[in-house]
């Protein structure tokens, strides 16, 4: 569920509107990944939907690689069709509902603690707005908090996992989330 909910239906979504985005003057498509991403340094082909061992945050953070692939890869099929562009953002570790699906033990002692660690759900939206209307946003961009370890503060520039930027992962990703989706794109991978 967390891979389709997380990666494919925002593919697909994607897929079903950019023909109405590429006509639209300096439109965007802004994608939300997560610091997670570094937890799960690899796109696991061979299980994606992790049904043979679960591991709740090796998921979440395949998920959220994955959100980051799409992004690069969709902004190279992006930039020879004119303005639409495409750009990522996290937001921190915001104090939202998240806690919710921990496990019960943890959940107290999390609920009581989360304020100092974390930020309002507000700032944490911060650098999705940005990445949205920001007119110095550039496509393949990532912002997040711009406090240290990216949890909290203003929105910021940051950087991604260098396996986030392998763009031969990013290419079978596209395909084989095609094939999952059944929606295909009318933009091309540029030649290489």
């Amino acid at each position: 569920m967390q891979f389709g909910t997380n990666h494919l239906g925002h593919f697909a979504l994607t897929g079903l509107l950019i023909d109405r985005l590429l006509v639209a003057p300096d439109s965007r498509v802004v994608t939300v990944s997560s610091t997670g991403h570094r937890i799960q340094a690899a796109i696991h082909f061979d299980d994606l939907h992790w049904e043979r061992s679960y591991s709740r945050a090796a998921a979440y953070g395949q998920s959220k690689l994955a959100n980051l692939m799409f992004t690069y890869e969709l902004q190279r099929r992006l930039a020879p069709h004119g303005t639409t562009i495409a750009a990522a953002a996290h937001p921190g570790m915001s104090n939202t509902e998240l806690t919710r699906s921990i496990p019960a033990i943890l959940r107290v002692p999390v609920t009581w603690l989360a304020p100092l660690f974390t930020q309002k759900a507000e700032m944490g939206a911060l650098p999705t707005v940005r990445a949205a209307t920001d007119p110095a946003v550039l496509g393949g961009q990532y912002y997040g908090p711009g406090n240290r370890g990216e949890v909290r503060g203003y929105p910021k520039l940051v950087t991604s996992s260098q396996d986030s930027h392998d763009q031969a992962i990013q290419q079978r990703l596209w395909t084989v989330s095609e094939e999952l989706t059944g929606v295909t794109f009318p933009v091309a991978a540029p030649a290489s």
